[in-house]
């Protein structure tokens, strides 16, 4: 399993469940297998949970940082229109 050096690892969250649940997908947040971002309907599903405040209190604000720049990309790349909070 291949971490991420810009988000820690959770420790309420199992990261193989991401990956059986989603498969071998890209995901925003790559240490803990949240926020699949592969798809149209996953980019906007991340972005609509990242930008819960009980979701977003899990992370450090620079990991949300970057969990939602990621998001932005794969919005951009997939032709995905996401209204900025």
């Amino acid at each position: 399993m291949t971490n991420d050096p810009k988000i820690d690892r959770r420790d309420d969250v199992k990261p193989t469940e991401g990956e059986h649940k989603y498969g071998d997908v890209e995901f925003a947040d790559r240490t803990n297998k949240k926020y699949p971002i592969d798809t149209p309907e996953h980019v906007r599903a991340a972005w609509s949970y990242i930008n819960h405040e009980d979701n977003a209190a899990k992370y450090d604000a620079d990991e949300v940082d970057v969990i939602k720049d990621r998001i932005k990309k794969a919005a951009k790349k997939q032709h995905v229109t996401i209204e900025d909070e």
